[in-house]
């Protein structure tokens, strides 16, 4: 008698477990950019994914009041490290997982991930990994896919100027949605606050990217988003107080997600953190206490979209649901 496909499936996926591997899938909602090689952009470069969740994982960790260095100018050594850096490695400390992105077929992927294309991640333990930072994972891919980007030019802005709204700048990356997550040891709420604060991580004095936190980020999916409707007018420019009229907008007024941005004095620019995405629709970003909140941030959008067909989601609504049982999410 032919065993059930499903006995199959679930077998394989304890056996996978057992291994310390942990695999999580996905469908490309838009083409995912991860770099270019050579001048060509048709590869994966593995490294442009790994590197965004990480910078996703650190949001998450300062969102929940523990601390998080910046790893490019890291200061965490030996084994005084953050939390972020003791799973994904730095200086003189590996990362504790392999990591390997996957095709449909479940074998490695090497060039890019095209929109409507099933993917995998999938995160082979090297080294023991805790509970709470299988968790911490989880809950940072489940971020990315519900209500942030993953990758590169996820800077660029829609356009719904006639002729132009089909060009390559004015292009959607960076979003997915999962579509099969392995099981994870439920940790509570309090009990992964408690873990991400410990006294035997390091302190990060967070400084320049302490707005990288879950604590000022904010979401609103489905329906709307911001854009240039013609040469005078632009919803994006009007949100974050920009003159709309073409070239009078000045640059670096949205930062690519998963990326540090240059270091500067512009404090007005720096207040600006908005990302917005056509098809599907989203838009999310960053607040900054002393500039703007987030009852400011909901008023600017209330101004360009009105009061109905949208959601306005802050970051503690956010970490509940990520953090909620699977049955309670939607």
């Amino acid at each position: 008698m032919m065993d059930n496909p499903e006995d199959i499936n679930k077998g394989r996926q304890t056996m996978s477990l057992a291994k310390g591997e942990r695999t999580w899938q996905f469908k490309a909602l838009t083409d995912l950019w991860t770099g270019a090689v050579d001048g060509k952009h048709n590869r994966l470069i593995t490294t442009g994914l790994l590197g965004s969740i990480r910078w996703w994982s650190e949001v998450l960790v300062r969102g929940l009041g523990g601390y998080a260095c910046d790893p490019t100018d890291t200061k965490c050594g030996d084994r005084n490290h953050c939390v972020v850096c003791e799973l994904f490695g730095c200086t003189g400390w590996a990362r504790k997982f392999r990591f390997d992105v996957l095709d449909e077929n479940k074998q490695p992927k090497a060039i890019q991930i095209k929109r409507d294309k099933t993917f995998s991640l999938r995160f082979t333990r090297l080294r023991p990994i805790r509970h709470e930072e299988w968790a911490l994972l989880d809950a940072t891919l489940h971020l990315i896919a519900e209500y942030a980007a993953i990758g590169g030019k996820t800077v660029f802005k829609p356009s719904d100027e006639p002729g132009r709204e089909n060009k390559p700048c004015h292009k959607d990356y960076g979003l997915m949605q999962i579509t099969q997550a392995p099981q994870i040891d439920r940790i509570g709420l309090d009990a992964l606050k408690t873990y991400v604060s410990g006294s035997q991580w390091r302190k990060v004095h967070h400084e320049d990217f302490a707005w990288a936190s879950l604590q000022h980020f904010w979401c609103v999916n489905g329906g709307k988003y911001l854009a240039r409707q013609n040469s005078n007018t632009s919803t994006f420019n009007r949100v974050i107080s920009r003159p709309e009229a073409k070239q009078q907008g000045s640059r670096n007024d949205s930062w690519i997600a998963g990326r540090r941005p240059d270091r500067g004095n512009n404090v007005e620019a720096k207040s600006k953190k908005v990302f917005s995405f056509k098809n599907p629709a989203r838009t999310f970003g960053f607040v900054k206490p002393g500039l703007i909140d987030f009852t400011a941030m909901q008023q600017k959008l209330t101004n360009v979209w009105g009061n109905n067909g949208w959601k306005f989601f802050t970051g503690n609504e956010i970490i509940n649901h990520l953090l909620a049982d699977k049955e309670d999410r939607s």
